[in-house]
């Protein structure tokens, strides 16, 4: 059973960082790109980037370039996101996904090419 539960959302302050993780079974991570995702209320859910499947290319996207970092365990079947710097809009539910085709830098944000989606993690930012 293929499964993505992402954790280490919360209640921080304008300015802290937080590391999210999206840990993945039932399938092997190594073959398979990570999107993060994030939805406000009331927006569109919207792309905040992408990393390929050998960890090596990633794709931000400009809300969040500059402030965030994406990597991948394979091993440990495990990705990360870790964004600083955080900013009271930077606030929503934040969602890991999997897709086995490689993203091309257009295409990374089109979320109807992932193929298996998370429940996702609430981050909150305080100003």
């Amino acid at each position: 059973q293929v499964q993505l539960v992402e954790s280490g959302g919360g209640l921080v302050q304008a300015g802290d960082s937080l590391r999210l993780s999206c840990a993945t079974s039932g399938f092997n991570l190594g073959f398979y790109a990570i999107g993060w995702f994030r939805q406000a209320p009331g927006k569109e859910r919207e792309g905040v980037g992408c990393i390929h499947s050998n960890g090596k290319t990633t794709y931000y996207g400009d809300s969040v370039k500059g402030r965030a970092t994406m990597s991948k365990d394979n091993t440990e079947n495990t990705a990360y996101l870790q964004m600083n710097a955080l900013k009271p809009e930077d606030t929503a539910v934040y969602y890991c996904a999997a897709r086995l085709r490689e993203p091309y830098r257009a295409t990374w944000h089109i979320k109807t090419e992932y193929d298996y989606w998370g429940q996702g993690t609430q981050v909150t930012v305080s100003s």
